[in-house]
C-alpha cells in the first residue's frame, strides 16, 4: 500500500462542489488533492457532437436498480473534471423560501437546517462572480436577490410561439436564469445559441467548473488526480477520518489528510460511506443514524409537445430552454393527490435525435412514418418541459448490492418509487402542458407518455438532529468531525428546478466555514 505525502485536505470527486472546495481551499493556503475517477478534460476536449457528448455522462457500472421507477442516472451524472456540471444546461433559478421548510409549512418530507436568509449572500456573490443572464422584473416569484448582471438572451421563434399558450391561460413568464453569458462576460465570449450545452460548451459561454473554480485551483496549487477511484474512507482510533483509499493504474494506495471532503455523486458518496464500514462504524461510516442512502429523491418529469404551422426554429438557442414559469408549492392542482412545487422549461433547442431529441418525442413511431415526422417537425416543432419537487420518502434510498466491482467493491443498488403524491403533481403537469400547447395553437398536441426522473437530490441529509441526518448544515458529518459531505446529497428536500446554483451556495457557505474553524475540523 502505498501512502502519497499526507494533507491538509483530500476531496473525492471533481464535480461542482468539489471544484469550489478545491478552488477555494488552496486558495487559501491549504495543501489540497481531488481524487476523480474520471478523466481530467479540458475545454480543448469538448467537441460539439452527440456521440461525443456522450463521454462526459456517467457510465460506469457501478449501480444496478430496483424499485417501480428506474432512476436515469447517466442523465444526472457525470464522469471526469466538471462532474455533470460539465453537461449540465445551465438552469440556474435560486429555490424558493418555502423550499427550506417542507414540514414546518406544509407538514410533510424534512426541514432544511438553515433557510433561503442563510444562503442569499453566497447566491448574491456567486452569481456576481460566474454572471447569470436573467430578467429581474419579469420574475415575480423570485425570493429577494440582486439584480441579475447580464440581460437576459434572446428569444426565438419557438419560445415566441410557446408564450401565446401561457399569455393566453394567464400564466405569467420570463427569461430562464441561465449561467450562460448573454454577453462577453470576465474573459468568457457570448453565447452562440446553437443549442450544443450537453457537449459541454467548448467556447466557454458556460460557466462549467473547467472555465472558473478548478482553473483557479490549478492556479493555487491544487493537485487533481483523474483515473483514480475511491473505494474506502479509512477511520483511526479516535473515530475519526484518517485517508482516503483508492485505486490508481491498478494500484491501491492511501491518502492521509486532516479533512477529507467527499464531494461524490449522490450515488458514489453513500457508497463510498456504506463501504467505509468499519469495527467502530459497523454500519458505515456516519452512518449512526441509519440514513446514509436514505431520503433519496428525484423530481417527477414530464414534457408537453406541439406541431406549428409557422416555422418554430426548434435548433436555436440553448438546451436548457428559453423562459421559464415556476409554480407555486401551495398552488392549486387539477389532481387531487398533486403536492410540489414545479418549474416549465419552454423551448429548449434540440437535435433531430439523441436523449431529447425530437425522434424520441414520439418513440412509438418507426419506418417512414418517423422519417415523415421528423422531416416536418424539424421546422415546426416546440415542446416544454416540466420539474415537480415533493417531500422526500425515506424508503427510497442507495445501498450496497451484492455484486463487486472490478475493484472489489460493492455496486450501489438505487431503489426508488415514485410517491403518490410525486405521480400527482406528474399528472397535473400533463394536463397543464397539453392545455398550454393547445393555447398555444398548435395543430398537434401529445405529451410524454410515463414519469421521467429529474434532478436528483437526497441521500445524505442535512439536519440540527443527528438521529434525523447525517450532516449538519455545513456538511460536516455528526459522529466524524473532520469528515465532510458535500453536493445535493446534502438537500433534505428538492425545489423543483436545478439544484446546481443551490449546491455552489451551500458549498461556499461550507468551505468558509471550514476555514475560519480549522483547528476544530482538523484537530
Amino acid at each position: 500500500m502505498r501512502r502519497p505525502e499526507k494533507v491538509d485536505v483530500a476531496i473525492v470527486g471533481a464535480g461542482a462542489a468539489g471544484s469550489v472546495f478545491a478552488a477555494q481551499l488552496a486558495e487559501a493556503g491549504r495543501s489540497t488533492v481531488v481524487i476523480e475517477a474520471g478523466r481530467p478534460w479540458q475545454l480543448s476536449d469538448l467537441v460539439s457532437s452527440q456521440i461525443w457528448a456522450r463521454r462526459l455522462k456517467w457510465l460506469a457500472a457501478v449501480a444496478e436498480q430496483a424499485g417501480s421507477h428506474r432512476v436515469s442516472l447517466a442523465a444526472g451524472m457525470g464522469s471526469g473534471f466538471g462532474g455533470a456540471a460539465l453537461h449540465h444546461y445551465g438552469t440556474w433559478p435560486r429555490f424558493s423560501v418555502d423550499t427550506f421548510a417542507l414540514a414546518s409549512l406544509y407538514g410533510r418530507g424534512l426541514d432544511w437546517p438553515i433557510g433561503y436568509d442563510d444562503l442569499r449572500p453566497y447566491y448574491d456573490r456567486i452569481q456576481a462572480e460566474l454572471g447569470i443572464c436573467g430578467d429581474t422584473e419579469a420574475e415575480t416569484w423570485r425570493p429577494p436577490a440582486d439584480p441579475y448582471p447580464l440581460p437576459p438572451m434572446p428569444q426565438f421563434a419557438q419560445a415566441r410561439v410557446l408564450k401565446r399558450g401561457f399569455d393566453a391561460l394567464g400564466m405569467p413568464t420570463a427569461q430562464l436564469p441561465l449561467i450562460i453569458n448573454s454577453r462577453p462576460y470576465r474573459g468568457r465570449p457570448a453565447c452562440l445559441y446553437d443549442g450544443w450545452c450537453d457537449a459541454g460548451c467548448p467556447t466557454g459561454a458556460l460557466a462549467n467548473p473547467l472555465v472558473n473554480y478548478f482553473e483557479r485551483a490549478r492556479t493555487a496549487g491544487a493537485e487533481l488526480r483523474s483515473g483514480c477511484t475511491a473505494t474506502r474512507i479509512l477511520s483511526d482510533a479516535r473515530g475519526r477520518a484518517s485517508a482516503v483509499e483508492y485505486v490508481c493504474g491498478g494500484e491501491r494506495l492511501e491518502q492521509h489528510a486532516d479533512v477529507i471532503v467527499v464531494a461524490a455523486s449522490f450515488v458514489e458518496t453513500p457508497r463510498l460511506l456504506l463501504n467505509s464500514a468499519s469495527g467502530r462504524y459497523p454500519q458505515g461510516l456516519a452512518n449512526g443514524s441509519g440514513l446514509v442512502g436514505a431520503y433519496f429523491l428525484t423530481e417527477a418529469s414530464a414534457f408537453a409537445y406541439g406541431l406549428f404551422d409557422e416555422p418554430t426554429e426548434p435548433h436555436m438557442g440553448v438546451n436548457a430552454g428559453q423562459l421559464i414559469y415556476r409554480g407555486a408549492i401551495d398552488a392549486p392542482k387539477t389532481d387531487p393527490q398533486a403536492f410540489g412545487g414545479y418549474q416549465w422549461q419552454i423551448a429548449p433547442a434540440v437535435k433531430p435525435n439523441d436523449i431529447f431529441g425530437i425522434a424520441v418525442a414520439r418513440a412509438e413511431l418507426f419506418g417512414a412514418p418517423l422519417h415523415s415526422f421528423v422531416a416536418e417537425a424539424v421546422g415546426h416543432y416546440a415542446s416544454l418541459l416540466s420539474f415537480g419537487s415533493g417531500a422526500p420518502v425515506r424508503a427510497n434510498r442507495i445501498e450496497l448490492d451484492g455484486t463487486k466491482d472490478a475493484h472489489g467493491m460493492p455496486l450501489a443498488r438505487v431503489v426508488h418509487e415514485f410517491p403518490p403524491e410525486a405521480l400527482g403533481l406528474w399528472r397535473h403537469l400533463l394536463e397543464e402542458g397539453r392545455r398550454i400547447v393547445q393555447a398555444a395553437e398548435a395543430r398537434e398536441v401529445w405529451t410524454s407518455q410515463r414519469p421521467m426522473t429529474g434532478h436528483i437530490v437526497g441521500g445524505t441529509v442535512m439536519g440540527s438532529d443527528p438521529a434525523q441526518s447525517v450532516t449538519n448544515s455545513y456538511g460536516r458529518c455528526h459522529e466524524v468531525p473532520n469528515l465532510i459531505l458535500a453536493g445535493a446529497g446534502l438537500f433534505p428536500s428538492s425545489g423543483g428546478t436545478s439544484p446546481t446554483f443551490t449546491i455552489h451556495a451551500v458549498s461556499v457557505r461550507a468551505v468558509e466555514h471550514l476555514l475560519d474553524h480549522w483547528s476544530d475540523y482538523a484537530g
